[in-house]
């Protein structure tokens, strides 16, 4: 008879898993980070008179959370292993319910709710032909882009609305004051972070979109909902953007037919930069929220330094190029260590 470790004086073996390491755990947020205070040191150097005065800082506080509060909610889509690329359309559409209700006598409040109950539907619709008729969601962001900006020209007639803070001073209150001296812009991105990190890494449903962009395979096995998973994040880009869209609109006292363009790249670039993975199963949106006041650095740090603005566009290339090859090969590398316990 053999004798077991107890009998035989051998220690049992330890079969338990050492927690992941805090490089690995926050390894992402800390390269953000890094990058961040990097290039920050560099514009300094190259543009002392620039970024040492408060009033550069002041502009990105302002101008900065217009696509990265988006950001923030388009990670939850990545890290599911979707992408939407019809927030700019979104943006508008749910603006424009905004401004033609209100001068109609709707209330600025029930305004307000009917333009976000706007972006949950166009999130709505997103996630649903994407999740439940698995339609890629690259095709079918960039269809329903066309079709809510068409939407939205046909009932604005191609023509913008006013929002001066005559007619609208509780929206200019909520969008466009500086309390405490500190935009009021960054304060609501700062509380939408908050909500956001909470959601995503204390919440079952925060649990479920990591889960489904991970292996969707497990997550169905698991009684995971991927459908409505996928569809509510889709419908938190469609809120977000529509939010978004209304500071902006109050920012600039003026609603334009045209508002989101210009905002696709900046926003995808924040996302991917912040160490969310193309592939999806991992994301951070405190990544996102720090990548985005990098990205909103770099053409004024470009500009400050002398160098032509046409850079501008080669810096976000670059910058979205580079991320994602890292992001590959570290995802590789972590792979290979699972497979191999090493």
């Amino acid at each position: 008879m053999t004798d077991t470790p107890a009998q035989s004086g051998a220690k049992p073996a330890d079969n338990r898993v050492a927690p992941p390491s805090l490089l690995r755990r926050y390894g992402s947020q800390m390269g953000i980070i890094g990058v961040g205070l990097a290039m920050w040191l560099a514009f300094v150097v190259a543009a002392p008179a620039v970024f040492t005065n408060v009033n550069i800082y002041l502009a990105f506080a302002q101008t900065t959370p217009q696509f990265g509060i988006i950001a923030i909610a388009l990670t939850f889509v990545v890290i599911t292993g979707e992408i939407d690329l019809s927030f700019p359309s979104v943006m508008a559409l749910g603006t424009a319910a905004f401004a033609l209700l209100v001068p109609m006598g709707v209330p600025w409040p029930i305004g307000l709710l009917a333009a976000f109950a706007t972006g949950a539907l166009c999130g709505w619709i997103n996630g649903t032909l994407v999740s439940w008729l698995n339609i890629p969601s690259l095709v079918i962001t960039i269809g329903t882009s066309f079709l809510f900006r068409g939407l939205e020209l046909v009932l604005m007639k191609g023509t913008g609305v006013p929002l001066t803070a005559e007619a609208y001073p509780e929206m200019h209150a909520i969008f466009r004051s500086m309390p405490f001296g500190v935009p009021i812009q960054t304060l609501w991105m700062i509380v939408i972070l908050i909500g956001a990190w909470y959601l995503l890494n204390r919440t079952r449903f925060g649990a479920h979109v990591f889960l489904v962009g991970d292996n969707p395979t497990s997550a169905r096995l698991m009684g995971v909902n991927a459908v409505s998973v996928k569809t509510r994040a889709f419908m938190l880009v469609g809120v977000m953007a529509v939010f978004s869209g209304v500071m902006t609109s109050i920012y600039g006292y003026y609603f334009w037919p045209t508002t989101g363009e210009g905002f696709l790249l900046n926003t995808i670039a924040s996302v991917f930069l912040g160490g969310t993975s193309v592939f999806g199963g991992t994301g951070s949106v405190v990544g996102t929220f720090v990548a985005s006041y990098i990205i909103g650095a770099i053409n004024a740090g470009i500009v400050s330094a002398g160098i032509n603005a046409f850079y501008t566009q080669l810096a976000f290339g670059l910058v979205i190029v580079v991320s994602v090859v890292l992001q590959t090969l570290i995802d590789r590398k972590i792979r290979r260590q699972s497979l191999t316990g090493r």
